[in-house]
């Protein structure tokens, strides 16, 4: 079963789901999110919904959705935030996650968080991603997004672009490269993952004339990671890296920041993009945009992204059973 948490009530998360929710699914959802928010959005969408909270059962049918209710303490207006929904939001997805860790669900997929209203909250918030890995224990993950045409992986998430030379350590690389590789072995069955590795500097720092990042850190590691059997190709010149030339033979890219590889990525297959967060304990997929506040409620929200996050989870989950020890 698929865990499904729509993010912010105040965005298009809901509409994703009630429009999703139109179609007949083989793999059970179980949505975790109030379950009057949902129909009230439904009903502004002009959408067919009948709600159930039979969690032993979910829903499979259009028109039909399985709720685990977690109530907002204000009604939603579609395009406004609310700090105090805030709390009900994050009780929505540390339920979703608590129930990954304990093998009640088999994957989550999240739907888009307003970052801002967290913090207006009063709650440090830097993403999901971060915040994944922070409330399931474990040292480290990886961002990736993917498309059909590829997936870029991220060694710097969430970051001011003038922390990120300093964020970007020989020990952080390496440990992302190695999750990166595991999760391309064990979760997408690719034998042996060729990935490719962007420099942080243009021109990949020009020999150190332009930044002795690639130097002091990417290179080493590279390195020391070819040794131990990774096939590792860089680091290379992100301006050249995005062409047929070198993603035709990869099966994934190391950016080394948010805004270097994501926006080739996002411009090669935007609205079917998909985030998945690499190193949990569990599946974790998302959709590749924000909470677009000023169509909430509209009717117009592109589900191509939910759709294929929940298609891709449910490729994972396959994957996983069948790599499970028999």
């Amino acid at each position: 079963m698929i865990v499904i948490t729509p993010g912010e009530p105040g965005g298009i998360g809901p509409d994703l789901v009630v429009q999703a929710a139109q179609s007949q699914r083989q793999v059970p959802w179980l949505v975790v999110a109030d379950r009057h928010m949902l129909a009230a959005r439904a009903k502004l969408l002009q959408l067919p919904l009948s709600i159930d909270e039979n969690l032993h059962n979910p829903a499979l049918q259009a028109g039909h959705i399985t709720v685990l209710h977690m109530p907002l303490s204000n009604s939603v207006v579609p395009g406004q935030l609310d700090t105090a929904n805030v709390a009900g939001v994050l009780a929505a997805l540390d339920r979703a996650i608590a129930g990954c860790m304990d093998g009640e669900f088999s994957a989550l997929v999240t739907g888009p968080m307003q970052k801002s209203v967290v913090n207006d909250a009063g709650i440090a918030f830097s993403g999901h991603t971060e915040y994944l890995a922070e409330n399931s224990g474990v040292e480290d993950v990886v961002m990736l997004l993917m498309t059909d045409a590829m997936r870029v992986s991220l060694a710097t998430t969430h970051l001011p672009l003038a922390q990120v030379a300093k964020t970007l350590t020989q020990p952080l690389l390496e440990r992302r490269l190695r999750i990166f590789n595991t999760a391309l072995i064990q979760q997408f069955a690719i034998t042996q993952p060729r990935i490719l590795v962007a420099g942080l500097n243009p021109h990949a720092g020009e020999g150190g004339h332009l930044g002795t990042e690639e130097i002091e850190v990417i290179q080493p590691v590279c390195e020391r990671l070819r040794e131990q059997g990774f096939n590792l190709i860089g680091p290379l010149p992100a301006d050249t890296l995005f062409t047929p030339k070198y993603l035709q033979q990869a099966d994934g890219v190391m950016s080394m920041f948010h805004d270097q590889g994501l926006p080739v990525l996002k411009y090669s297959g935007f609205g079917e993009a998909v985030n998945v967060t690499l190193g949990l304990p569990f599946i974790r997929t998302s959709v590749d945009h924000g909470t677009a506040l000023d169509i909430a409620g509209s009717g117009t929200a592109d589900t191509g992204s939910l759709v294929a996050a929940l298609g891709v989870a449910a490729q994972l989950i396959t994957n996983k059973e069948l790599n499970a020890p028999s």
